[in-house]
């Protein structure tokens, strides 16, 4: 759904100012791989978070705590 809608969105775009709908053509997976390592350290934080919480947590489930 989200990819019809972003291509809806330009097609719109396109018929209203097509030289920015053509920058945005070729800027879009120029910015995705400049995300892609903070995409990385994003998993790895959030691993890195569930790790210490399952060690925070470790006692009282040793107890019998079901959460």
């Amino acid at each position: 759904m989200n990819v019809l809608i972003l291509f809806v969105g330009w097609c719109i775009l396109f018929v209203l100012a097509w030289p920015v709908a053509l920058i945005a053509l070729v800027l879009l997976p120029i910015v995705w791989l400049i995300s892609l390592p903070f995409r990385a350290i994003s998993v790895a934080v959030t691993a890195l978070f569930a790790l210490m919480r399952a060690i925070l947590l470790l006692p009282a489930r040793m107890l019998g705590y079901r959460g």
